[in-house]
């Protein structure tokens, strides 16, 4: 049995889906499915059922899923032990950040905080707030920071970092240019750019159904960066965190939603066992001077 193997299936526990697991790990879904099966020949029987919506655990995957996530868990952070070990001059700490939060607000701090440090190293790391958070789990990052829509429990600390809301962002020569407050009912009849990567995005739909507001999406994508290049092209509007924004831009201009006023606090999460970890303390504390 091998590491790759038992990282495959996890990932494939993970996402119920051969594919999107392959994709999880850089790795072609042959390669995948070609490791997924030579564990099984080695464990005895199939752990997975596939079916046109993904594939679920057999029994057999139910019972052994625990222990191979124990085990992948505890190489993780032997792997990181010995890391620290043989590079006892530079520290490396892992962040994970949400890719719909911009680096404007948070950058000045992460640089003031290696000049206080020059011995640590920082990997940014930037994916989704579902991929950083298993990774998080897996002992594959030391920080992560994102905007829950609900807070995590044990075993993870949250600290607050700041909050921002919402704005619309418009071309500078759009209509909306000309208003000093902006309404939802305002957007309804523009070309709206979709954000699929916004965590707010469920409650603002249930928001214009309950105001029976219909908003039209021109375009539809999981990147701010592609976002910001249609509003720049004068395509649409979209709603986005006011950091997010590129600072001092003339080409986007922006108003706040006034209605709803929205807002969202973004929150460096940890496991709890980092508590103690000294630089780790120190980047949050710098982070949290953001408020």
């Amino acid at each position: 049995m091998e590491m790759h193997q038992i990282r495959y299936f996890l990932a494939v526990c993970d996402h119920n889906n051969f594919t999107h697991a392959a994709q999880f790990n850089y790795v072609s879904q042959p390669s995948l499915t070609q490791a997924i099966k030579k564990l099984e020949e080695e464990l005895g029987g199939e752990l997975f059922i596939r079916h046109r919506s993904g594939c679920q655990l057999t029994a057999l995957g139910h019972l052994v899923e625990p222990t191979l996530r124990k085990i992948f868990k505890e190489t993780q952070s032997i792997k990181a032990d010995a890391i620290r070990f043989t590079h006892q001059r530079v520290t490396p700490l892992r962040v994970g950040v949400m890719t719909t939060i911009g680096a404007q607000r948070l950058s000045p701090f992460f640089a003031r905080y290696q000049q206080e440090y020059p011995h640590v190293e920082i990997e940014l790391l930037i994916d989704s707030e579902t991929i950083l958070l298993t990774q998080l789990e897996f002992g594959l990052l030391d920080l992560v920071i994102s905007a829950p829509t609900q807070l995590l429990g044990q075993p993870y600390q949250s600290t607050p970092l700041y909050s921002e809301r919402y704005v619309v962002a418009f071309h500078p020569t759009h209509r909306f240019s000309q208003l000093t407050k902006i309404d939802l009912k305002d957007i309804e009849s523009e070309p709206y750019l979709d954000r699929l990567n916004c965590e707010l995005r469920e409650t603002m739909k249930s928001i214009c159904k309950d105001r029976e507001i219909n908003l039209y999406a021109a375009y539809r994508s999981n990147s701010d960066e592609w976002i910001l290049n249609m509003v720049r092209a004068g395509i649409g509007v979209a709603l986005m965190p006011e950091y997010s924004l590129p600072k001092n831009a003339n080409d986007v201009s922006y108003c706040y939603l006034s209605d709803p006023e929205t807002t969202r606090t973004c929150y460096a999460i940890y496991a709890a066992q980092l508590a103690q970890n000294e630089e780790l303390q120190a980047l949050i504390a710098s982070l949290s001077c953001s408020l």
